[in-house]
């Protein structure tokens, strides 16, 4: 009698936590219940301020974040904007990388790429070389390093890119890393001679010649780059001065650029 006893409280208990996840999958599933999550929950930005108090030197928006049950707010810390997570208790902070299972996409860095848009006005481009026809009407800007390996990648995507859609074009800005010690004084002879090929006889691993002019046009790029927080090549900075770094393919470059032109139109 007693095992039964026992059996019959496990299976109750057992039922107890079946029903209690069932209710939570069922609230999750639609936000709050049958309602939506803005009917039972808000986080204000002052509420927020308070929230995180001097971990944070502002808070500049918040909203519902795309994972359920966070929101994402939007901080500035040592002046980067930087996204982090609250959860609806608000008793919780995330900060890190968010990946979307479906797409591998890094949510966190797309949201940090959209907080971190660039004046693209404010890039100087004398010393950039085109990639594409002058009258394009969609120009992008491209940080490259001449020896980098994934450059030299991106570089032949881009002349893919300029051959199926003759209205985009591509400014290349010579961005050498300390990683690569002769990719300074190439950038510098490439840039004095205005040079794409011999961009591209550096991305064919054969010699360039030293440079032939005195420039500070790298130098100059250099101190851009870091004020822009952008620290790896190859870089893009597309026309509405969202920063995409990495290596993409022409078709991926395709697709990026004419959602980025299309919700310019938009605004």
């Amino acid at each position: 009698m007693l095992e039964i006893d026992e059996l019959m409280r496990s299976l109750l208990i057992l039922i107890a936590v079946l029903f209690a996840a069932t209710n939570a999958l069922a609230m999750s599933s639609d936000g709050c219940g049958a309602g939506s999550c803005v009917d039972c929950h808000s986080l204000s930005k002052t509420e927020t301020e308070q929230l995180l108090g001097s971990m944070v030197d502002k808070v500049n928006s918040v909203e519902f974040s795309e994972v359920p049950g966070l929101w994402v707010a939007e901080v500035e810390k040592d002046k980067r904007k930087l996204p982090v997570y609250i959860d609806f208790s608000k008793q919780y902070l995330v900060s890190g990388n968010v990946i979307r299972l479906n797409n591998k996409e890094n949510i966190t860095s797309e949201y940090s790429a959209r907080m971190n848009r660039v004046d693209v006005s404010k890039i100087p481009l004398a010393d950039a070389l085109l990639l594409g026809k002058p009258s394009a009407r969609t120009k992008v800007i491209v940080f490259t390093d001449p020896e980098c390996p994934y450059c030299k990648k991106l570089h032949e995507e881009l002349k893919d890119v300029v051959r199926r859609d003759p209205e985009i074009a591509f400014l290349i800005k010579l961005y050498p890393l300390k990683m690569h010690p002769n990719a300074y004084e190439i950038s510098r002879s490439i840039v004095c001679n205005n040079s794409m090929e011999l961009l591209e006889i550096s991305f064919a691993g054969k010699p360039v010649p030293p440079a032939n002019c005195d420039t500070s046009a790298v130098d100059q790029t250099l101190a851009l780059a870091a004020d822009l927080g952008i620290s790896s090549t190859p870089t893009l900075v597309l026309p509405d001065g969202l920063i995409v770094p990495g290596y993409k393919t022409a078709e991926a470059l395709l697709t990026l650029i004419g959602v980025n032109v299309a919700q310019a139109a938009v605004q």
